[in-house]
């Protein structure tokens, strides 16, 4: 099995963690993370959406704030 083989592009990791975060995984995705991914590019791309994430709700609740005046 050659290296294009067995590695998951960036994007597919991307678009596989987010399917996972909103609960919509296929499972044939699943299973081709599982068979053919990297632990460690999951565990970083997770972070980083998550950090991600708690950083658009802070900004989206410190925008509303403002405009309500609080």
């Amino acid at each position: 099995m050659s290296d294009s083989e067995h590695n998951v592009s960036l994007i597919k990791v991307v678009l596989s963690v987010l399917a996972a975060m909103f609960g919509v995984q296929s499972s044939k995705n699943r299973e081709r993370d599982f068979e053919k991914g990297r632990p460690a590019a999951y565990i970083i791309v997770g972070i980083i959406m998550t950090i991600l994430f708690v950083l658009t709700l802070w900004l989206v609740v410190q925008f509303v704030m403002s405009m309500a005046g609080v």
